[in-house]
């Protein structure tokens, strides 16, 4: 059977700041494997900012779900909680878009987070995940030689495996990327 590479990885995590790095490093390993490097800044700043919200706001627990996903010419990052509130969001400019943010001044260090999300993403949004969660994601387009077919890594056979995940306890990866080398020639 002839198929493509898993376009899709899940990290469980609890949303601790020791734990938001390892998934950075993970999200970032898994993009230079899809060949998406350009992304790499973006998605990693974006996860930051969703996990740290996760870290600071989220209760009863800080377990949480960080998906990526490649569609077509979309990579989608995701993050699931227990918590079913809904972000508040502040403008760059301190305005609030929603009700819930008070006091916000153009010097705060926090309330941005989304806004910043905002700001690097095509897209952004958030919605229930069942009667106790939420799941906030963003979108970033893919580069146009990604689009194109030529990025990608080459077809072979191989049987479908499952997507990437992740050892919740260590964070180790369950699932390794086979081994690139870089010898020029």
């Amino acid at each position: 059977m002839i198929s493509h590479p898993s376009r899709h990885c899940t990290v469980e995590l609890q949303a601790l700041p020791s734990r938001i790095g390892q998934v950075r490093r993970i999200l970032s390993a898994q993009l230079r494997y899809w060949h998406l490097d350009p992304l790499i800044d973006r998605a990693t700043l974006g996860v930051t900012e969703l996990l740290a919200n996760v870290h600071r706001h989220a209760q009863p627990d800080k377990t949480c779900t960080v998906e990526i996903e490649l569609l077509l010419d979309r990579l989608t990052v995701s993050v699931r909680d227990h918590d079913p509130r809904m972000p508040v969001v502040a403008d760059l400019d301190g305005v609030p878009h929603h009700e819930g943010v008070e006091d916000a001044d153009t010097l705060a260090t926090c309330g941005r987070g989304l806004a910043m999300v905002a700001a690097v993403s095509e897209s952004w949004g958030v919605r229930p995940d069942g009667e106790s969660g939420k799941v906030v994601w963003f979108t970033l387009p893919t580069p146009p030689a990604v689009r194109a077919g030529s990025a990608r890594p080459p077809r072979r056979a191989v049987v479908e495996k499952p997507a990437c995940t992740v050892d919740t306890v260590s964070l180790r990866r369950v699932e390794h990327a086979p081994a690139r080398s870089a010898v020029a020639g």
